[in-house]
């Protein structure tokens, strides 16, 4: 599972989207990977009800949240989606969001030795989250991508695969 691969063959970047609360924020995210058939529509009904019993886990730091579900809950294939919002939404924890980076994953080993170390070199990134904020295009988020490949989280990771 390769992040630029992913969103390049999913077409999964949106920028610049509203939201009126935290459901639709998720919303937004998980709808580029229902069109692309990474995962079924139940998917986004498993991350809310999730959510709604575990609190948002998935809020990695300040700013930003990896919403997604166990693979048994409709995911098709591996993926990822980003998407920028123009406004924070605040969550049921009380935090800000405004970059999310859904995540579909067909098991837990990819998540935890795939998905997360590359989600890490993004996110290590200086400013990321004003800097993917005021990406105006996809060509900008895939260099702040092209950029996280020097990090020490993805020395041995075969992203080819």
């Amino acid at each position: 599972m390769n992040l630029a691969r992913a969103f390049k063959e999913n077409h999964s970047i949106r920028l610049g989207l509203t939201a009126r609360d935290w459901k639709e924020a998720i919303k937004l995210s998980v709808v580029p990977l229902i069109e692309s058939g990474a995962v079924k529509e139940v998917y986004y009904d498993a991350i809310i009800e999730s959510t709604e019993e575990y609190g948002p886990y998935y809020i990695l730091m300040p700013g930003m949240a990896m919403p997604h579900a166990r693979p048994e809950a409709g995911v098709l294939r591996d993926a990822f989606s980003l998407v920028t919002l123009t406004e924070p939404v605040i969550f049921p924890d009380g935090k800000e969001v405004s970059v999310l980076l859904a995540l579909a994953a067909t098991s837990a080993d990819i998540h935890t030795s795939v998905a997360i170390p590359q989600i890490i070199a993004l996110f290590e990134l200086e400013n990321i989250i004003q800097r993917l904020v005021k990406a105006e295009n996809e060509e900008a988020v895939m260099a702040l991508v092209e950029e996280s490949k020097s990090s020490p989280y993805l020395e041995g990771l075969d992203l080819d695969s």
